[in-house]
């Protein structure tokens, strides 16, 4: 039986800042794969007149993508919305939203406005700016409602959260009639502090595109005959969330031992200046670079090249950047605080507070180069199993159980 799907995101590749967009491309491939039909709406920030409120060529079979006229942007908070409005006109104000409210007001609106004729069968929101057109969308079609969390405002600012954003979120669980976590760390952290029944929660994990060997690019030693100082690899957004400075006290005890070692940091966000004076502040200038953000074939090269990679978030509902390393065949440290913890079974796994063990951990890798081949032999063969085919299997099942 033919499902139809009318799914509502905040990004969507090559357009992304995150893993939220990935995972949802990842998704939509799936369910396409397992005979849905999906109606995919999405922000498209500071549109051409010529796209305002398109319905665009889709760019995967069954896939039609609508593009709703939206200032917002993936990640932001009510302060990061209110520094672009200040260089906006009133004009542009009054149409996208003086605030973020009246922005995420906006995009409900529109969405709903535009997505009358869709004739869905399950509506399916990701995250807590879509759960408004999500609810709103639900009511008008009388259909069941998904929401699917990848990240909560608990987690991305660890347990300080902007009040407005957290009651956002409480509404659209206690709306949906199923809400899907990445993680059982994110299905307990509903439980707890948003107060949702657990038999309400299904968990399906995040999983990852197959990478073959010659998508992979070959390790920096066989491109060079010079010997080369070992790398430890830090990729993601620079916020408190993501743990850069636990990283750089980590990088701090390994360089104590390792003063050959080099420290990459890969990334932007609103704490880039402050971790650069961080690194500068506890004499790591020397040994550390700053990439900024990275394309994908630039963090292929970054994966490939590192002697590991280090995830030490401090609330990390999944973490797809610890999949994608394994992919790549890379040695991986993570913060037991993460989603990916459940499911990576060939690599390290510290409490984030604990940087000491974090660079014990570095230097075990560095110094037992069997056990480093082994984590890069038995990594990407443990990832197997955990494909966009079959989690995107467990959503379709989701969505007959609310419809029988």
């Amino acid at each position: 039986m033919s499902l139809r799907s009318l799914m509502f995101g905040w990004e969507y590749p090559p357009l992304h800042l995150g893993g939220l967009g990935v995972a949802c491309q990842g998704l939509v491939q799936g369910l396409i794969k397992n005979g849905v039909q999906i109606t995919l709406v999405l922000p498209h920030p500071v549109p051409t007149e010529s796209e305002d409120l398109a319905i665009l060529s889709p760019t995967e079979k069954h896939v039609e993508r609508i593009r709703v006229q939206s200032m917002l942007s993936p990640y932001e908070g009510s302060e990061g919305y209110a520094m672009r409005t200040v260089r906006m006109s009133k004009e542009l104000q009054q149409i996208y939203g003086a605030d973020l409210p009246e922005a995420v007001a906006h995009f409900t609106a529109m969405s709903v406005d535009m997505t009358q004729d869709t004739n869905p069968d399950i509506v399916h929101c990701h995250d807590w700016m879509t759960y408004g057109a999500g609810m709103a969308a639900a009511r008008y079609h009388d259909k069941p409602l998904v929401t699917h969390i990848h990240a909560t405002e608990l987690d991305r600012t660890h347990f300080h959260p902007n009040e407005w954003i957290y009651r956002m979120e409480r509404k659209g669980f206690q709306a949906a009639d199923r809400i899907i976590a990445v993680s059982n760390y994110t299905k307990n952290l509903l439980t707890e502090h948003y107060g949702i029944p657990a038999q309400k929660i299904s968990v399906v994990h995040n999983a990852i595109q197959p990478i073959t060997a010659q998508d992979r690019e070959p390790p920096i030693q066989a491109i060079s005959s010079a010997p080369k100082p070992p790398m430890v690899l830090f990729l993601g957004r620079l916020t408190i969330q993501k743990g850069p400075i636990q990283f750089l006290e980590m990088a701090a005890a390994v360089h104590r031992f390792r003063p050959d070692v080099t420290f990459v940091i890969a990334g932007e966000g609103n704490m880039m200046a402050e971790v650069i004076n961080r690194a500068c502040a506890m004499g790591l200038q020397d040994c550390i670079l700053f990439t900024g953000k990275v394309a994908n074939r630039e963090a292929d090269k970054l994966y490939s090249q590192a002697a590991c990679f280090v995830m030490p978030s401090l609330s990390e509902p999944f973490g797809l950047v610890a999949l994608e390393a394994m992919a790549h065949g890379t040695p991986v440290i993570i913060s037991k605080q993460s989603g990916a913890s459940e499911v990576v079974r060939h690599g390290f796994a510290i409490d984030f507070w604990d940087t000491e063990k974090m660079a014990d951990c570095v230097l075990t890798i560095l110094r037992e180069q069997p056990l480093a081949q082994q984590l890069r032999s038995e990594a990407p063969r443990s990832l197997q199993h955990l494909t966009w085919m079959k989690q995107a299997s467990q959503v379709r099942s989701i969505y007959q159980s609310l419809l029988s």
